[in-house]
């Protein structure tokens, strides 16, 4: 065999410890420099990534559930035998639960994290993810582009999507129009964080710990597949990255390095900024981000939740466009699995977490809680007393909670009480019994938005105020707190002198003409922003 493996070359693998050898299958180098494994007798695909540019191949198996003998993270692969067989004819045992090298004798490299979930397909199925061409990924990315061109120059409201084609998201495309009221698409790299103090935030993360624990696996995937690898806090500031010298120097020139802000407000549609706003996972690929200078790259991006729910940061794996491949996704979503379940067991050196709130309400625009990483089943009125209670940490007088809750019904102080009473059980017994209080921390974001209030932070508290407070509810006591919160945000937003805080607070207020007509005045008469503040009052009229 050749010393680099082409495209479409078979590669016979070999086991080096003992275990049981089968037959069947067939494994091949593909485009992305990736070891397809077909396996006849199991339902699931091996992934062997060889290392780029480098004249010994490292190789590595995803994904992973259970260890071999003396292979520490190298896995069984399940349901079975598994083998190889090259397109000669001849076998070559790939052995359960242990290190795989090329047949030509090269040494194996360290073992990858899980990367690739259990997935129901058949014999060689591939999740449903063809491997990606360079022929296919140029045309997808001449496509972005003309798209790009086409729609960003007239998109000047979110009304202006309509001439959005089928190529894009619905996601991406509501991105552009938002990103647009405060991202030049011409700006050539991230601005840097207010504090300029990157480091240090990072030494009190509580992500560090569960981060430094992998970050051997995270500058291996890194190296070997050419990316760059960053961790974010939650204000999509970057604290930490890894990569090669060469992909590094790429990134740098963006600003995708510690101190960069990637939120949405400061650099526009990305895969860091959109997993940040919906906390979900997410791709984006070339000209789908607005900046043109990130029309090179594609980000692959997972939120980082803590123990209580809370999104804490996100970790991204960034390449050019060309590297492209499904299968980054999956590694991203395992490695940010993995720095989860840190975060809930703990790990040395890593900040301690026992004063973290295990309560986290959701309360603006969603009615949620979450503790201690589980969805409680609460009923409408049991959330709105833990809504009462969070906004006012004092408590509440069994009188006062009452006319808070029904106003003036007449309503008994038993059914008051039953109400606390099974709120009392969900929270496992922290709330207080004569005076109404909770007697353990919460994370609350109605709390968020009015601390970021209280300390001018206007533009937090916009990012953190996601709609009214339990848009439902038509408790009295509900109703005042959502009108305080609606009025605070809008007061801030009209004394700030930053027009992006107006064009911002004006997606969510359309028929607010006082906040348009603020923006027009904070706008320079050459700036294209100016436009969707014109076509927004317009729309009053």
């Amino acid at each position: 065999m050749r010393s680099g493996a082409g495209e479409g070359d078979s590669v016979p693998v070999a086991g080096v410890a003992e275990g049981p050898v089968v037959t069947g299958g067939r494994v091949e180098v593909l485009p992305w420099h990736v070891v397809k494994v077909q396996c006849s007798s199991v339902n699931r695909v091996v992934a062997l990534p060889l290392a780029s540019r480098r004249p010994r191949p490292r190789v590595g198996v995803l994904p992973g559930h259970s260890s071999g003998p003396g292979d520490r993270g190298w896995p069984a692969f399940g349901r079975g035998d598994v083998a190889v067989r090259a397109r000669d004819g001849r076998h070559h045992g790939v052995r359960t639960g242990v290190r795989a090298t090329l047949a030509s004798g090269r040494r194996p490299g360290r073992a990858l994290p899980r990367l690739l979930p259990d997935h129901g397909g058949g014999p060689c199925s591939t999740m449903g993810e063809e491997m990606p061409r360079s022929g296919d990924l140029a045309q997808r990315r001449a496509t972005l582009e003309d798209e790009w061109s086409r729609v960003i120059p007239g998109l000047s409201s979110p009304g202006s999507l309509r001439r959005a084609g089928r190529v894009l998201s619905r996601e991406v495309a509501d991105s552009w129009a938002r990103s647009l009221a405060s991202v030049d698409p011409a700006r050539t790299h991230a601005p840097e964080s207010s504090d300029g103090a990157a480091h240090h935030r990072w030494n009190g993360s509580p992500l560090r710990g569960p981060v430094d624990g992998l970050a051997d696996e995270l500058r291996s995937v890194a190296d070997d597949a050419g990316f760059v690898t960053a961790v974010t806090d939650a204000s999509g500031t970057i604290l930490w990255t890894c990569g090669g010298r060469t992909m590094r120097r790429r990134a740098e020139r963006v600003n995708f390095a510690p101190g960069g802000r990637w939120d949405e407000e400061a650099m526009g549609t990305n895969a860091l900024s959109l997993a940040l706003r919906t906390g979900r996972p997410s791709t984006v690929f070339s000209a789908e981000h607005l900046v043109t200078a990130l029309h090179g790259w594609v980000c692959y991006c997972a939120p980082l939740h803590g123990p209580d729910g809370r999104v804490l940061g996100v970790l991204d794996l960034s390449t050019t466009w060309d590297r492209s491949h499904p299968l980054a996704m999956a590694t991203v979503r395992g490695l940010a699995s993995a720095v989860e379940a840190g975060l809930r067991i703990g790990t040395s050196g890593a900040p301690l977490l026992a004063d973290a709130p295990a309560l986290r309400l959701t309360c603006l625009g969603a009615e949620d809680a979450v503790r201690a990483g589980a969805r409680l089943r609460l009923r409408p009125r049991q959330l709105e007393i833990l809504t009462l209670l969070a906004l006012e940490p004092e408590g509440y007088a069994p009188e006062r909670l009452r006319a808070s809750l029904y106003g003036d019904r007449p309503v008994t102080a038993s059914t008051l009480k039953a109400e606390i009473s099974h709120l009392r059980r969900a929270l496992g017994g922290t709330v207080a019994t004569r005076r109404y209080a909770l007697t353990a921390p919460v994370s609350c974001d109605a709390v968020d938005v009015l601390r970021a209030l209280r300390s001018g932070d206007t533009g937090t508290a916009l990012r953190l105020y996601r709609g009214p407070l339990l848009p439902r509810s038509q408790a009295p006591g509900i109703e005042e707190w959502r009108t305080c919160l609606e009025v605070a945000v809008r007061e801030a937003v009209l004394t700030s002198d930053r027009p992006e805080h107006a064009l911002r607070y004006g997606e969510r207020a359309p028929y607010d003409t006082e906040v348009h007509r603020h923006a027009l005045r904070l706008l320079d008469a050459g700036d294209a922003r100016r436009a969707i503040a014109t076509g927004r009052l317009a729309s009053t009229a």
